[in-house]
């Protein structure tokens, strides 16, 4: 077990994370398989119990660990522990703070947060999942944790956090979040940008202005009710796939590397609303395109710049998405985290969300 967890721990670092000792002292400490008592399922659908040989090695690797499906959907899950480190070290938690968790999971991140020194308040809507959390807390004697069943949009109630942390794809910050979030507070929370969810760093300052930092590229299951409404300058959902796509511009770079895409990805999202995420026939990666108004045609950006077409607007959504990534590169490549996000009041009016409506470049590109 001793070697299982020290893997562990080189797997995260090699996704290219920096985990502070006391982050690593948590993740070493905390037993992840303690919080997947009945098992996961596996990449090809197979649940994985724990009797099989692999159970302990893909607990302790750098893997998504799918806990509960409707269906097909996985709607509860451990997540990756690479992203889950990037979010905490986001956090910037300290001994004694107050945190409130949104999506309570298997109980793992709530666990690895109060083994950081934070008295923890975490929620779930769903209530087998909210008890299973508790069970697994108690069995790895894991102190300090408040387990709730509760809707993610009103959690909270009557407490007052120094920080927020949210393991579930949201449209929007509830206001009732930032209203029960102490001065100089922050709300890590994965928000939908261009059929992704990018992690952003969300404040509130002076003249209740509410601002964002982008963290880190993400993709998260959504939630449920108004935080996953949709608003004025909501993206159009993820394309299942665009079929009969032809190559309508040739490449224009050497293809970049995933982090990079993302980036070109990113900054597409943010200057034109019809991007979204696509999938591509023969294909296993996920690329972003710009879908026209029936969401059933557009074109396709990928990663070397080439782009793919189809539909009746073919040409015209062509030449969008080279404009699009010709400003990126003439820019010098920014990187997601030299975006600033301003949010504003949208989604549903009798239950709003602050959600991003301006996206600024505050910072020229990071040094290679």
């Amino acid at each position: 077990m001793e070697d299982a967890r020290r893997h562990y721990l080189d797997q995260i670092r090699r996704d290219g994370v920096t985990l502070t000792p006391s982050l690593a002292e948590a993740f070493a400490a905390v037993p992840r398989e303690v919080f997947v008592p009945d098992g996961f399922y596996g990449g090809d659908g197979r649940r994985v119990l724990p009797a099989d040989p692999d159970f302990l090695p893909t607990v302790y690797s750098n893997d998504v660990l799918v806990t509960k499906l409707n269906g097909d959907m996985p709607i509860s899950s451990s997540s990756q522990p690479s992203l889950m480190a990037i979010m905490l070290d986001a956090l910037d938690v300290r001994p004694g703070h107050r945190v409130l968790e949104i999506g309570a999971g298997t109980g793992y991140n709530a666990a690895l947060l109060a083994t950081l020194g934070a008295t923890v308040t975490t929620v779930d809507v769903q209530a087998d999942v909210a008890e299973r959390a508790r069970s697994a807390l108690a069995r790895a004697g894991i102190d300090g944790v408040r387990v709730e069943t509760s809707d993610g949009y009103t959690a909270g109630a009557g407490g007052r956090y120094d920080r927020i942390i949210v393991t579930v794809g949201v449209s929007g910050i509830s206001p009732h979040w930032l209203d029960r979030l102490e001065p100089g507070g922050v709300v890590i929370a994965p928000v939908e940008h261009a059929g992704t969810h990018p992690v952003l760093g969300v404040r509130s300052g002076a003249g209740g202005a509410v601002t964002a930092s982008v963290v880190c590229p993400a993709g998260f299951m959504s939630a449920a009710g108004p935080l996953t409404a949709r608003h004025r300058g909501s993206h159009p959902p993820p394309a299942a796939t665009l079929g009969d796509l032809e190559q309508t511009a040739e490449p224009r770079w050497d293809t970049l590397d995933q982090l990079a895409y993302r980036d070109l990805w990113y900054a597409a999202g943010a200057w034109h609303h019809r991007v979204t995420r696509t999938a591509v026939p023969a294909r296993q990666q996920s690329y972003f395109g710009l879908l026209d108004h029936t969401d059933t045609a557009g074109a396709v950006v990928l990663p070397d710049g080439a782009v793919l077409a189809n539909g009746e607007s073919a040409e015209r959504y062509t030449a969008v998405a080279v404009a699009l990534a010709e400003r990126w590169w003439a820019l010098g490549r920014p990187p997601m985290r030299a975006w600033q996000v301003g949010l504003s009041l949208g989604g549903d009016p009798a239950a709003p969300i602050w959600v991003p409506r301006t996206w600024t470049l505050t910072r020229r590109p990071d040094p290679a």
